[in-house]
């Protein structure tokens, strides 16, 4: 099984226990229960931000902390975000999503060779383009 690569949006739904689609549910059971990475990338991290300074997620503690709680769960790690992988960000083949985050989530689940578990429309379009793997949640 290949490592997986959450979106925002799915990294949010799973953290406040939000009702997920059955193929996300048994992906993650199946990774979790392989001992497979599950990934995040940084840009969620700002988009977390973003969502709780605009009043959109509602957080108990801050987002900071909230945030570094999610890379406490077991085989779940930060992906790298390097200068390399911005600039293929920019480069992707098809028709990649407009939204820089996005561009940044898509070309690094093509890095990593990782499933991308979202609902973001774009996100699952371009998956259906054949450019990265995605599993709708």
């Amino acid at each position: 099984m290949q490592a997986l690569l959450l979106d925002t949006c799915a990294v949010v739904w799973i953290a406040e226990g939000e009702k997920l689609a059955r193929p996300a549910l048994d992906i993650l059971d199946a990774a979790a229960g392989e001992n497979v990475t599950t990934y995040i990338s940084p840009i969620s991290a700002w988009e977390v931000g973003r969502l709780a300074a605009r009043n959109r997620l509602q957080l108990l503690i801050t987002p900071q902390r909230w945030f570094r709680r999610l890379l406490e769960t077991p085989n779940v790690q930060l992906a790298e975000m390097s200068p390399e992988l911005l600039i293929e960000s920019s480069f992707l083949p098809g028709v990649p999503p407009r939204d820089p985050a996005d561009r940044i989530i898509a070309a690094t689940a093509r890095d990593y060779g990782a499933t991308l578990v979202t609902r973001d429309r774009a996100l699952l379009e371009y998956g259906e383009q054949g450019h990265v793997r995605v599993v709708e949640c």
